[in-house]
């Protein structure tokens, strides 16, 4: 599977079919307040969002090799940077929550297609590429549309 093709095509179309009030199978957020999660963590690959490191140095390389591996986030992963309460959706219904997505996507790309060998700070998992952002969104992405059972 092209892990890009999935991110540009296949994700949006699935979150398609989610309603912005579903309940996921764990956690907090609905669906729309996933889908602006997913969009503001796509944000962070596209050098519009400078993140600090909050994984201690010396943990760094562990949790990077478990970021590149295809072992999944298990159910309930638990996000330090996100408080326990869900963010209120700021986009006015679910059509501009997957719009915002797609224009993610997009950014990412065109900002690795013109800073080739960049590489930009994850918070959880250090300094990462493009073919390493992209493995980590899909990851990310399969993770959420598992949780709203859209896979």
């Amino acid at each position: 599977m092209n892990k890009l093709e999935f991110l540009k095509t296949d994700f949006p179309a699935l979150l398609q079919n989610l309603k912005p009030d579903a309940k996921g199978a764990w956690g907090v957020m609905n669906g729309q307040q996933m889908v602006e999660h997913m969009a503001e963590s796509i944000s962070y690959a596209t050098g519009k969002n400078n993140q600090a490191l909050h994984t201690p140095p010396e943990y760094v390389a562990k949790a990077k090799e478990f970021a590149m591996s295809d072992k999944e986030f298990k159910p309930n992963t638990k996000n330090a940077l996100m408080p326990e309460i869900a963010a209120p959706v700021t986009k006015a219904n679910m059509e501009e929550a997957i719009a915002e997505v797609r224009k993610e996507i997009a950014d990412f790309v065109t900002y690795f297609e013109n800073n080739k060998g960049a590489t930009l700070m994850n918070s959880f998992f250090g300094e990462l590429n493009f073919e390493e952002w992209t493995h980590l969104l899909h990851k990310h992405s399969v993770h959420h549309l598992k949780q709203f059972g859209l896979m």
